[in-house]
């Protein structure tokens, strides 16, 4: 059965690699017709030869080097399928069961308890003051409320974990409790961040396996080149760089009703609410307007490209972030309109500032014909080439083209591959990494296919789904 649920899994999960899919609102070269029809085959299962012992490459060093860089807290190591999973003595289940019964009929004797104490949360959400230098440490009691990750019986299915990160978690693992090393780590950027001229490159190596969400907004301040290293010159900078943002309003936004502008507005206006729409914080028209503001003054200053579906997802996670300084409580479901109005410019300039900087470096993923994403494919491809010429052969067998589905993960980011709390943690290390979002990009990308290689090499049929 394990082995049946992972030959199926590739089809019909569209959001794992090898689901050819066409981009969602982007600019993408035209698909094989053939592709988009439902062809259901009948498959027998591929006896697949196992790689050879290969001399190990840069990317296995890199593999192995940060294979615990990535802690969500699920041992996804352990194989359920193997019989010592599937095989249970009968005595010990019957005993087992029994045991249970016995436990929960004195249960239902003993007088219950009160209800839990979230009851007596109060529901509105509270709001704190930030600072940019160093943000307050987060009581950690109220991590015990969260419910863990449950471990999955068949291998390729994720664990459900939240769309976005809480207050509560207080690391990028999402482990509730902090450790000795967690505080520890957070201690070491409290004093980085607080000293007079900030290490930009020891920053740099502590935030690479991930930055605490207490610092975690001034911190991509200045990994971004948005904030500089001097403490005395950062409140002066945030001044002047949010006034010149609202200055970029006054003098451009009542242009949007132009009529050379009016196409790149109504683009623009269309795509917001597409925006992550399972996210309550992002289908708020106060929200939905911020985003308005900032991608059409993007636009309006960088006509080389202007605005391409796409882009609008790269907003997010700096949204979330800077949201995260004022908010107490998870943030999917906040309510902006609690916020003051100086905090709420406060978070879109520095939104805007900051996709501005991630953007300088690969403005050519958006220019006409998209030259840095057809780069960056073939580039994909020839890694994944020499790390694993098995699955690049299986590709090559079946006629899947790289461009297929690996646009839409140059394009977005990997931001609809992932939940938005994996992609802020992934974000920490690309802003770690001088080209994270152009040539370390790859990497990822390339140990996604090695991730779910076993169920590439299950697929014959790979339809568009």
């Amino acid at each position: 059965m394990a082995s049946e649920n992972s030959k199926q899994f590739w089809k019909r999960s569209a959001k794992l690699p090898g689901s050819i899919q066409p981009v969602y609102g982007a600019q993408h070269p035209p698909l094989d017709p053939r592709l988009t029809k439902n062809f259901i085959k009948e498959r027998s299962k591929v006896n697949t030869v196992p790689l050879k012992n290969k001399k190990a490459s840069s990317f296995h060093e890199f593999a192995r080097n940060t294979s615990d860089a990535w802690d969500i807290g699920d041992d996804e190591e352990e194989d359920f399928s193997s019989p010592s999973f599937q095989t249970l003595n009968s005595k010990v289940a019957l005993a087992t069961a029994a045991q249970v019964l016995e436990n929960h009929s004195k249960l239902r004797v003993k007088p219950e308890r009160s209800q839990s104490t979230t009851s007596d949360v109060p529901a509105s959400y509270k709001v704190i003051k930030s600072s940019s230098d160093a943000q307050l440490s987060r009581n950690s009691s109220d991590t015990c409320l969260r419910n863990p990750l449950h471990k999955q019986q068949s291998l390729p299915l994720r664990p459900i974990i939240p769309l976005v990160a809480r207050i509560s978690d207080q690391n990028a693992s999402g482990a509730p409790p902090m450790t000795v090393r967690e505080k520890t780590r957070l201690e070491k950027f409290r004093q980085l961040l607080s000293s007079h001229n900030t290490d930009l490159d020891e920053l740099r190596k502590c935030s690479w396996p991930g930055v605490p969400r207490e610092v975690r907004p001034v911190t991509w301040r200045l990994l971004s080149g948005y904030l500089p290293a001097n403490t005395e010159r950062r409140k002066l900078t945030l001044q002047r760089k949010r006034e010149e943002y609202f200055g970029f309003i006054e003098q451009y936004y009542d242009s949007r009703n132009e009529e050379h502008h009016q196409d790149t507005y109504r683009q623009i206006h269309i795509d917001i609410p597409r925006t992550n729409p399972l996210i309550p914080l992002f289908q708020q028209p106060l929200v939905q307007e911020i985003f308005e503001r900032i991608l059409f003054i993007w636009a309006i200053r960088h006509p080389a490209s202007g605005y391409v579906q796409g882009i609008n997802d790269l907003v997010t996670p700096f949204f979330v972030v800077f949201l995260s300084e004022y908010v107490e409580e998870d943030v999917e479901n906040f309510d902006v309109t609690n916020l003051s109005q100086d905090m709420l410019r406060s978070i879109e300039a520095d939104s805007f500032w900051c996709m501005s900087k991630l953007l300088d470096g690969i403005q050519d993923n958006y220019t006409f014909a998209q030259p840095g994403i057809q780069k960056k494919v073939k580039a994909l491809e020839e890694l994944v080439s020499r790390i694993d010429e098995q699955v690049h052969n299986h590709f090559r067998r079946y006629e899947v083209e790289y461009l297929q589905f690996a646009f839409r993960w140059m394009n977005n980011l990997l931001m609809r591959e992932l939940p938005l709390r994996c992609t802020i943690r992934l974000w920490d290390t690309y802003q770690s990494e001088p080209e994270g979002f152009s040539h370390f990009h790859l990497y990822v990308c390339a140990a996604f296919l090695i991730k779910w290689r076993k169920e590439i090499l299950d697929e014959e049929d790979f339809q568009l789904v």
